[in-house]
């Protein structure tokens, strides 16, 4: 029986948890991937430099490696459904805490309400994607991650549209220059006005978080249940005995590391060789993820397995490190080629590759989550736990980006994808068949 097969003992359709799920997933993708935005614009109100600034991701991701294994033990203690309307709540807490944030711009404070997010997300993450993967059969569980990777994605296009609509209007003419040659008076009402801006988003973004509690909480979502006889390695007396979880934990680390650099760095990047649009560019990260995840949605696995795109992913994200660390800064060749003919700005060949990192690793978590949580049974919260904790590579990765921008080139920086994927590729051959250290 499959551990979502039954609830309250009748029978369970996947559409209705699916839909919420996904809903869920839009949120994540909201949240996350604000962050891209964020850089750039506390960079500038907070006056800080490109290590100082990629703080932001520190902050955020570094709540999943701090909070996820209590967060599993509040699932253990609440059941999953309950567990996500916890999250929820953590998130608005985090919402609210944007808004005296923003009309004092300080920056410790700032870090403080994205750590509360990363919370809120953090327990989120682990309760939601056990429900991906355990509503349907396994082997087209990435087929569904992919779904909601690509509903994830699409708010992550959404979202710096939005941001820069609503927020950064007139940023480009703000710079360190431009606020360096103003008296101290006229520089403090500037970065305030520009501060004030964040306080409405964030506050309509609370009142969304409270209606999804509402939501979650009133639904007649099931309850995940795992079976005894689901659960292999009944003698293993702790997560760190399955290899392929711990295998996979260190996949997504180096997965999200260079996922959040593609997508939270390419602003910064853009902004430093002078690309005029740089506020946005996030956008094209996110673009390139989304028609990864249509890959996913409609190849697995009818025409190829789980593994089989883990190996693609790797090999592509090698070709897109090569390409954005050697590629010229000013030709605008390959975004000519792909997507000039459609009246979107382009940008130059080594942004591009950088964006196009976004396909090349779009498959990994929906690949990994699979293979990781085959066979776990009872053990599933706490190896969701486990991989959910291998996001802190998104705190951890972009600083040491960072460093080696602020002291060496930021476009050199990006050698820091190779050895990620380098470990994908592994995992992906060897790693996720591993059942015994020996």
């Amino acid at each position: 029986m499959s551990a979502v097969s039954e609830a309250k003992g009748r029978p369970q359709s996947s559409v209705l948890p699916m839909t919420i799920i996904g809903i869920l997933f839009f949120i994540f993708g909201f949240v996350t991937w604000l962050n891209g935005s964020l850089i750039p614009f506390l960079k500038i109100i907070c006056e800080l430099n490109e290590f100082q600034a990629l703080f932001v991701t520190f902050a955020f991701y570094i709540a999943y490696t701090v909070m996820a294994l209590p967060m599993s033990h509040i699932l253990k203690k609440t059941g999953y459904k309950n567990g996500m309307a916890i999250g929820l709540g953590i998130m608005a807490v985090g919402s609210l805490l944007f808004i005296p944030a923003a009309q004092t711009a300080n920056y410790m404070l700032f870090l403080v309400a994205l750590f509360v997010l990363g919370t809120g997300l953090t327990i989120l993450q682990t309760a939601s994607n056990p429900y991906v993967v355990h509503i349907g059969p396994r082997e087209s569980a990435a087929m569904r991650i992919s779904i909601m990777g690509l509903i994830n994605k699409g708010a992550g296009v959404l979202v710096p549209i939005l941001f820069t609509a609503l927020v950064l209007a007139g940023l480009d003419n703000f710079s360190a220059d431009h606020l360096a040659a103003l008296n101290p008076s006229e520089r403090a009402a500037q970065i305030s006005e520009l501060s004030s801006r964040l306080v409405v988003p964030y506050l309509y973004m609370a009142v969304a978080l409270v209606f999804l509690i509402a939501l979650v909480k009133f639904s007649s979502l099931p309850e995940l249940q795992f079976d005894e006889d689901e659960t292999e390695h009944m003698d293993a007396k702790g997560i760190i005995h399955f290899p392929q979880v711990v295998l996979g934990a260190i996949a997504l680390f180096c997965y999200v590391g260079i996922e959040v650099i593609a997508g939270d760095t390419i602003g910064l990047y853009g902004e430093s060789i002078g690309v005029a649009h740089f506020a946005s560019l996030t956008s094209y990260t996110m673009v390139f993820m989304v028609v990864g995840y249509l890959i996913g949605v409609t190849c697995i696995p009818r025409f190829f397995s789980q593994e089989t795109a883990l190996i693609g992913s790797a090999i592509a994200g090698v070709v897109c490190v090569l390409g954005a660390t050697l590629s010229s800064t000013e030709s605008t060749l390959m975004a000519d080629i792909i997507w000039g003919w459609s009246g979107i700005p382009v940008i130059p060949d080594s942004v591009t590759f950088v964006a196009l990192m976004g396909l090349a690793h779009a498959l990994v978590w929906p690949a990994v989550w699979p293979l990781a949580l085959q066979g776990l049974g009872k053990f599933t919260a706490q190896g969701s736990a486990l991989l959910i904790m291998g996001i802190s590579g998104g705190a951890i990765l972009p600083l040491v980006f960072g460093k080696i921008a602020h002291f060496a080139d930021i476009q050199l920086a990006y050698w820091i994808g190779l050895p990620c994927y380098l470990f994908i590729f592994f995992y992906a051959i060897k790693g996720h068949k591993m059942r015994r250290w020996q």
